[in-house]
């Protein structure tokens, strides 16, 4: 199996992404200790807004590193390929930015940004599965 250029210039993207989800723990770690004041919500989100861009950058490089050999259909392809990373991206920003500020009691609207970023993950891992499966069939 042959991995496309583009396929690996974002693979070395997430990775190298996943070095702001590292200066992220260090932030919940200043947060924890009370170095950084933040509420009970804030604290909540900032640590799923921190648990989701993990969780979805490494499962973005795992889609990556097997979709070349399913040769999908170009719009199926572009689901795929970026619909995982988008939402590694969507999500945590959902979390994080919808709990600025001082004391906030509830997430503002930029939680909008979360539940783009989940139907940009149901979407990529959708195409991504079918995708592969459909390959697989063919492939036997």
């Amino acid at each position: 199996m042959t991995i496309q250029p583009r396929t690996l210039i974002l693979i070395g993207v997430l990775l190298l992404s996943l070095v702001t989800v590292e200066t992220g723990g260090l932030f919940l770690v200043r947060v924890g200790r009370g170095l950084v004041p933040a509420n009970t919500l804030q604290k909540n989100f900032f640590r799923a807004g921190h648990a989701h861009a993990a969780v979805l950058l490494v499962l973005s490089v795992a889609i990556l590193g097997v979709i070349d050999a399913a040769r999908l259909p170009f719009a199926l392809d572009l689901v795929a390929r970026y619909g995982v990373p988008a939402a590694a991206l969507l999500m945590p920003a959902g979390f994080f930015l919808s709990v600025l500020g001082k004391e906030p009691q509830r997430p503002n609207r930029l939680m909008a940004l979360l539940w783009v970023g989940a139907v940009a993950l149901t979407l990529g891992l959708l195409s991504a599965g079918v995708g592969l499966v459909v390959a697989g069939i063919r492939a036997s």
